[in-house]
């Protein structure tokens, strides 16, 4: 490891041009970052600015290290020294603050402040502070596997160091040793937090001294060359293939954000405090003590930087503002389309395969088809097991550990760090199993929030190109937590397609055309019909289901019954039921996709039959079957000669002892009520 050096040696040895280079900008970021709050008093924008004052030596020095398109770095909203020091124009820094169509990171979608180039792996990260972590961990997997010899560099305030999230990031890069960079910026708050509410360490870094492979670093944030030392050594360290946090004591200059009045909290003693330990301030008085520099080259340098931030403000507000029109654009990728079945049908007459083996079989062919496919969750790489119902039996003995690998208990992380390691390159794609049941997937949600709207926020830059797997519904006698339905939660979230397959051909043809469409699909599992004969079909070997394409199970004219998932078979017993009773005629449609709704073939029953019965294994009050009662309602009205009913489950949990659960669950029994009412009507 290469010797620190101190500020003297540091400041003469380091050549003119570099330390030059240095002030300028520092100086530049300095006047973006006090001009800000300008904008929004002048309501141009801005209105959310975290001052860096304070942080300068620190983020110098990340954005100094940073190789663009070969690193990856992970910024957070208080990175504008690390973002200007990483390459990004006065310009680009206004078109993000005021929230232009012209912003790199994402045409003004997301939050200004929130600063990135894509193209360069500067990454559009959450508001969420700290949960870029995990999508730091994910990707150096990628530059672990790929052998690239980039590191991924996460930069936080050390208050967000709190959030379990971060823990699990920590956890997991030290487990699977891999080249990332965390960067505390340690300004002693969070908002108006003091970090003794936060944690009993002084240094939140040492919270995490005991993990194996990890190396820690203290530094002073506020000074450039601490700063461009400790930054070096991470990096050098990062690369023989192991994680490094890096602790920057920093101070925190300004109030936390444009919305905060630090003075509220903060006594004048520590008022002035900060402004003596201004690390601009003291970079400019060490260029002079040490007679690099005279007054007049640097009050050279410092006007140059006015002008440019003078020419980038003209820019900025002669930049187009984000067209209304445009705000469905980028929503979710395009899919592929079949040629051969863009109907989602077909004719083959095979022998019939399970549910299960439809999409073990559909999985395996897909990891031949892409060898850059990676699968990992709980449970789903141990010797001959595949996952709790043993979905992915047999994976890992073909594709290797690299590729098929077991996750730690932490949803969160398991889905944070498939969104990650997609980043590295498009021809990605990650399959998690997000929870070893649906039930299991609430702590995941934070990142799941982060899937939906990474494609929007980044205008179309990048696509986490992830597949969810998910064991879903009830009947197997399961419980709490083991036999929950979440998918009416979930589509309430705009940016995830959502399907839920009842037969063997349908959950190979909907796996196929996720696994190789671009964009984040949900896809759901129904746990009880994995080995029901009656879910079993021929499965062609290249077959593929379109997302949003209903399929008609069953012609009828009197009623229709609309479902999905374990419903369809029960739904397809009581047409049969009513034909065979001279009841009526019903005809079922399997919704097969649930976002996109394919509300065409829902619409064109309904005209054909006029009356209509929406039955879902999710609840009746609040679940899908809402959604589809309202879309009939809206573009169907004039159709219907009866009210829409609803049958479901009803509005409790469910129960795990087997008399509960048939009390609570929709069954054959109250769906052929439902239809025998309706036709009477």
């Amino acid at each position: 490891m290469k010797k620190r050096i101190d500020q003297k040696y540091g400041i003469i040895q380091t050549d003119k041009e570099t330390l030059a280079r240095w002030f300028h900008i520092l100086t530049l970021s300095r006047i973006l970052d006090e001009k800000a709050p300008n904008y929004l008093k002048q309501a141009i924008g801005w209105s959310y600015h975290a001052p860096a004052a304070g942080h300068d030596g620190i983020q110098l020095a990340i954005g100094q290290v940073f190789e663009k398109k070969k690193d990856h770095f992970f910024p957070y909203y208080r990175d504008l020294v690390s973002n200007v020091s990483a390459g990004l124009t006065a310009e680009e820094i206004i078109y993000n603050g005021i929230s232009k169509d012209t912003d790199v990171a994402g045409g003004g979608r997301h939050m200004s402040n929130h600063f990135a180039k894509p193209e360069w792996n500067i990454h559009n990260v959450s508001s969420a502070t700290g949960n870029h972590t995990l999508h730091a961990v994910g990707v150096a997997r990628a530059l672990k596997y790929y052998k690239d010899g980039g590191v991924s560099i996460s930069s936080q305030g050390e208050s967000s160091v709190s959030e379990g999230y971060v823990y699990e990031a920590i956890n997991g890069a030290s487990r699977e040793q891999l080249p990332v960079i965390f960067v505390f910026q340690d300004n002693g708050y969070g908002i108006s937090v003091p970090k003794k509410d936060q944690t009993a360490n002084r240094k939140v870094a040492d919270n995490f001294a005991n993990l194996k492979y990890l190396k820690i670093i203290h530094c002073n944030g506020k000074d450039v060359f601490d700063s461009m030392n400790a930054m070096d050594e991470a990096k050098e360290y990062a690369k023989s293939g192991n994680p490094v946090i890096v602790q920057a004591n920093c101070v925190r200059i300004h109030s936390h954000s444009n919305s905060d009045r630090h003075d509220l909290y903060r006594d004048k003693y520590e008022l002035d405090y900060v402004l003596k330990y201004d690390p601009l301030a003291k970079y400019r008085r060490m260029l002079l003590r040490y007679e690099r520099f005279t007054e007049e080259e640097l009050q050279e340098i410092e006007l140059a930087c006015k002008n440019e931030v003078k020419a980038a403000h003209k820019k900025g507000l002669a930049a187009p503002d984000p067209d209304p029109a445009s705000i469905y654009d980028f929503v979710i990728a395009d899919p592929v389309v079949s040629e051969k079945y863009p109907e989602g049908l077909h004719n083959y007459e095979g022998e019939p395969k399970k549910l299960i083996e439809g999409i073990n079989e559909t999985l395996k062919a897909e990891f031949r088809h892409n060898p850059d496919t990676f699968l990992w969750g709980q449970d789903v790489a141990n010797k001959d097991k595949g996952g709790i119902f043993n979905v992915t039996k047999g994976m890992q003995q073909e594709f290797g550990k690299e590729r098929i690998f077991n996750g730690p208990i932490a949803e969160d992380f398991i889905l944070g760090t498939g969104n990650g390691m997609s980043r590295f390159h498009p021809r990605l794609r990650v399959v998690v199993e997000g929870a070893e049941f649906a039930d299991y997937f609430w702590p995941a949600m934070e990142q799941y929030i982060e899937l939906s709207h990474d494609y929007w926020r980044s205008k179309g830059q990048f696509s986490p190109n992830v597949i969810i797997r998910l064991a879903s519904g009830g009947y197997i006698g399961g419980g709490l937590y083991h036999s929950q339905n979440i998918e009416g939660s979930l589509a309430a979230i705009p940016g995830i397609r959502i399907v839920y397959p009842s037969f063997a051909d349908d959950a190979a043809g909907l796996l196929r055309t996720a696994m190789r469409s671009e964009g984040p699909t949900m896809f759901m599992e129904p746990k009880a019909l994995y080995q029901a004969p009656q879910a079993a079909t021929p499965v062609p070997d290249d077959f593929m289901v379109p997302f949003g394409k209903a399929k008609v199970r069953r012609q009828g004219t009197d009623l229709t019954l609309i479902t999905y998932g374990n419903t369809t078979l029960m739904c397809d017993e009581v047409a049969q039921k009513a034909a065979d009773e001279g009841l009526g005629s019903v005809e079922v449609i399997d919704l097969r996709s649930i976002v996109p709704l394919d509300t065409e073939t829902i619409v064109n029953s309904v005209k054909k039959t006029s009356k209509v019965v929406v039955v879902t294994e999710d609840k009746v009050f609040g679940g899908f079957g809402g959604e589809v009662a309202s879309q009939i309602a809206d573009l169907a009205f004039e159709h219907l000669d009866a009210p829409i009913k609803r049958v479901g489950s009803t509005y409790t949990p469910v129960g795990f002892n087997r008399i509960l659960e048939r009390a609570i669950l929709p069954n054959t029994a109250r769906i052929y009520a439902a239809v025998e009412d309706l036709l009477k009507y």
